[in-house]
């Protein structure tokens, strides 16, 4: 049985209050001034190409503090909380990992001798970089080897029987069997 609700007061039937002392007011001026103190997390997420489930990561693990909240719960960041944002992504941009732009933030709103420290960082990341390009460059060169391989084999109509393996692939099984040799963490 549907439970009836009390009878109305304070006006005729469906008529909305909206003098400067009703609760319409009141509700307008809450929202009109909870926008006015933050943005919220989707809209930030639009603005700063991040995803949204991107930015609460960043706020679990410390990377970006936690942003006020209304009073309906949701998260209201600043101007200032997204300059924080666009940084850790352009950093990311740059090839820095979340400890790397931890630290850089740090120093970032420490403006005192900051320089030497992030001239350390870009040191240690362009070694980075350069050993990730020795090592794409020695990649280049097998993958080079190998295609010349298969297409000297199928110039001279060596084609595997069926049954047999590809000479490539039959090299690259006996590789991996080697002691001693580098296995993928994903075998």
């Amino acid at each position: 049985m549907a439970k009836r609700l009390p009878p109305r007061t304070g006006g005729p039937r469906g008529h909305i209050d909206s003098g400067v002392y009703s609760s319409v007011y009141t509700v307008l001026v809450r929202m009109i001034c909870l926008m006015s103190q933050g943005i919220q997390i989707g809209k930030v997420a639009a603005r700063t190409g991040l995803s949204i489930d991107t930015i609460r990561f960043y706020q679990k693990i410390g990377l970006v503090k936690h942003p006020a909240r209304s009073e309906g719960g949701f998260r209201l960041f600043t101007d200032a909380d997204m300059k924080d944002l666009a940084f850790i992504k352009k950093a990311q941009e740059l090839g820095f990992s979340l400890t790397e732009i931890k630290q850089l933030s740090i120093l970032n709103q420490d403006h005192g001798h900051a320089c030497s420290q992030v001239r350390d960082l870009l040191e240690g990341k362009l070694r980075d970089v350069r050993e990730k390009a020795a090592q794409l460059l020695r990649l280049e060169a097998e993958l080079n080897k190998a295609l010349r391989k298969c297409n000297r084999d199928l110039r001279s109509h060596r084609r595997s029987a069926h049954g047999e393996c590809c000479p490539v692939l039959k090299a690259l099984e006996e590789d991996g069997m080697k002691p001693g040799s580098r296995r993928s963490s994903h075998d």
